[in-house]
């Protein structure tokens, strides 16, 4: 097969979760029928999707190409683990809840299994029939073990020996070495055996688990290749050599596997030490119960049943796969493959011309408000901003939140500095941020050493605001000035995720900032907030309340939402309301979408686009055209129900006219996007845009990129 016809197949193969009946034309909507909303996991599936789909999106560089293809694998791993696993365990206990969707855990789970089946046959395709091939075109080769050259077969037999045969142990199975304990979705083999050990044992059979401490795809040197970049699997090398970990034994068949766990968290509010509960469920996340079992498609049929039996699972969790279990580890390539003619090219972040000049940050923020858009703006200004803060002698006290930062960050260091300086350092540390748990505990500990007073948050309420609050004397009054953002301090997500970064002086907000950490730190009743909307109080409530208001300006009415995901049945009903009444609402979400638009009667006045590109799209914005006086907030908060009703969350004004008039002229980049945008149709399936006849292609991440940094790509 060409890459080309491969190309052509998988297209035609598109597959989308099963289409729900339109409601009837001209019958009056009931906004709570179950049709009018799209099942939150099948959604989140067909992000996944789309993230596949850019590995056959020539635009891309081709080494990115393989990477989307293994970012996909990895956001499936997490589906996996979290949501799917979620279903399983309302099934078990009995506790089955049925979204405003109306599917049953067990219905959900049947369709997942359908349709994970579908894009998991897809991404081997792609794998196997182009980025494969188109690879070795470029002279990047994974070489198996059938094409070892007698060097390259030596090589690979003294690594075996000096770094795979020290570290790899080995377990038969018999009634004294049970089934192992497989640690979450590490690698391993089924080995088929014949004949009998040194004990006289028979059993036919042992696991041999991958030492996590090896790489999972090594480079050859050159000197034992013939030009090109090549690269061998460890599963390839484990599987030649299989035979010198049973001497004396015949090795009939070693087959990789993988198991994937339950990792989600699960602890109770009333603790007492929540730092010492989460690191005991830290551990147990790893031999949680099994929810998926992926098995190398050539493993005889009943090896397979016995993984099946030994794991508790069924065969609509049994995924066969044509190639290496786990592709994530191709991730590697980039690293072990000097190509730069196959990746992004790179970019300078720019530095706005308000800091570029030698004042201080302090200086900066006083002229007027800044706004930053990483990546294509640069991060290092809200490092210089607390870097300055540690220093300066007249800054009395930081505050700040954690969610994510990274384990070498320069965030924390500038804080540890601080407070070693004898500043007032305050923290609000989450420690229950998904997979970065046992980092943030690490962090916490390092904070704690250097004199900062590090604060866990609230429990039953996750702290996911974005907030920085220094307090600084000038001219014999204190003056407090503010950050805050719609993602993470984490100098790296910065280069690859978009997010705003809002840095202020307004006394407002910095009050209002202040009574938010006074909340998080202390205790008492919630306090008057002026300018900023924070969850779980006031945030989702001031939301309907400003889309009822667009609503009631008719056909002038005017809203753009940009965010990562809205699956909120309340906000979803306000926005069906405002397109009842005639109200023009785009909305750009990245993944997860349950409103379904354009209906006949219900949101006629609804589209929704999701964005994919070379960066993960993750600023929050929420726009109201207010009948020509625009209001505009930005925010760590997506249109989901646990962050407008269950965690700690900030929306902030944006309230400087150019400052309106940039983020306006951002969103409307994304709406005339006619490269990267997917459309959401009404039956859940998407399409994505492309340019018309005559029409010129419109990148809205490209045109951002030129626009914005210092050096055009």
């Amino acid at each position: 097969m060409t890459t080309e016809t491969a190309k052509q197949t998988i297209d035609a193969e598109l597959s989308v979760p099963a289409p729900v009946e339109l409601p009837p034309v001209g019958e009056e909507v009931n906004l709570d029928a179950s049709e009018n909303y799209f099942n939150r996991e099948l959604s989140q599936l067909q992000f996944n999707y789309r993230v596949l789909k850019q590995a056959l999106d020539t635009t891309h560089p081709l080494i990115n190409r393989l990477i989307f293809c293994c970012i996909f694998s990895s956001n499936m791993d997490e589906f996996f683990e979290i949501r799917v696993a979620g279903l399983r365990q309302q099934m078990k206990y009995g506790r089955e809840t049925v979204g405003v969707d109306g599917m049953q855990p067990d219905q959900v789970l049947a369709e997942i299994s359908r349709v994970a089946h579908e894009y998991i046959h897809e991404q081997y395709d792609i794998l196997n029939n182009v980025l494969i091939p188109e690879l070795e075109q470029e002279n990047i080769h994974f070489v198996r073990r059938r094409e070892w050259t007698p060097a390259q077969a030596e090589w690979v037999r003294t690594y075996f020996e000096e770094e795979i045969l020290p570290v790899v142990s080995p377990i038969g199975l018999d009634p004294s070495h049970p089934f192992p304990r497989l640690v979450n979705k590490s690698l391993n083999f089924i080995v088929e055996l014949d004949g009998k050990d040194a004990f006289g044992r028979e059993t036919g059979m042992a696991i041999l688990p991958a030492p996590r401490s090896l790489p999972r795809l090594v480079r050859l040197p050159d000197e034992v290749c013939e030009g090109g970049e090549n690269l061998v699997f460890l599963s390839s090398m484990i599987h030649a050599h299989a035979d010198e970990l049973f001497p004396g034994m015949e090795v009939k068949g070693c087959y990789q596997f993988r198991l994937t766990r339950n990792a989600d968290l699960e602890l109770e509010d009333d603790l007492e030490d929540l730092a010492s509960a989460l690191r005991g469920e830290l551990l147990s996340r790893r031999f949680g119960d099994g929810v998926r079992l992926e098995v190398a498609d050539n493993c005889p049929e009943e090896l397979v049943q016995f993984l099946l039996r030994e794991f508790g699972l069924t065969e609509r969790d049994l995924y066969q796969v044509h190639g290496p279990v786990n592709l994530t580890r191709l991730m590697a390539v980039g690293g072990l493959v000097d190509r730069s003619d196959l990746t992004y090219s790179s970019f300078s972040p720019s530095i706005p011309r308000q800091i570029r000049s030698k004042e201080s940050m302090f200086d900066a923020i006083r002229k007027r408000p800044i706004l930053l858009l990483h990546p294509y703006e640069n991060f290092s200004p809200v490092v210089d901003l607390l870097r300055q803060a540690a220093k300066d002698p007249n800054v009395l006290a930081i505050r700040q939140t954690l969610y994510r930062t990274g384990a070498d960050s320069e965030i924390v260091e500038a804080l540890a500095d601080a407070a070693r300086r004898g500043k007032e350092v305050t923290v609000v540390i989450e420690l229950r941020a998904r997979f970065s748990e046992a980092e943030n505990l690490e962090l916490a500990s390092r904070l704690q050493e250097a004199g900062v007073i590090v604060v866990y948050g609230v429990v039953g309420y996750k702290t996911h605001a974005k907030m920085i609050l220094i307090v600084r004397r000038e001219e014999g009054r204190l003056r407090r000035y503010v950050h805050l953002g719609t993602g993470n301090y984490h100098a790296g997500n910065a280069r690859l995720y978009t997010d705003y970064s809002f840095m202020t002086c307004d006394e407002s907000i910095g009050d209002d900032v202040n009574k938010l950490f006074q909340q998080l730190t202390g205790m008492g009743k919630a306090l008057k907030i002026k300018k900023l909307f924070h969850a779980p109080f006031t945030l989702h409530n001031r939301l309907i309340s400003l889309i009822e208001r667009e609503a009631s300006y008719g056909d002038k009415g005017r809203i753009i939402f940009k965010f990562n995901a809205l699956t909120e049945p309340q906000m979803i009903k306000a926005l069906y309301r405002a397109s009842q009444a005639g109200a023009k609402v785009d909305l750009i979400i990245r993944g997860i979408c349950c409103l379904r638009p354009e209906v006949p009667g219900l949101s006629d006045n609804i589209r929704v686009r999701s964005v994919i590109g070379r960066f993960l799209e993750h600023t929050r914005v929420y726009y109201f055209g207010n009948n020509g006086r625009p209001e505009v907030y930005c925010s760590s908060a997506d249109g989901m129900e646990r962050n407008l009703l269950h965690r700690v969350e900030t929306a902030f004004p944006v309230e400087e006219p150019a400052l309106v008039a940039r983020l306006r002229e951002d969103l409307d980049t994304y709406l005339a996007d006619n490269c990267q945008a997917w459309v959401l149709q009404p039956d859940g399936s998407y399409i994505q845009n492309q340019p018309a006849e005559g029409e010129e292609p419109f990148a809205s991440q490209l045109v951002l990129l030129e626009r914005l940094t210092s050096k055009p790509v």
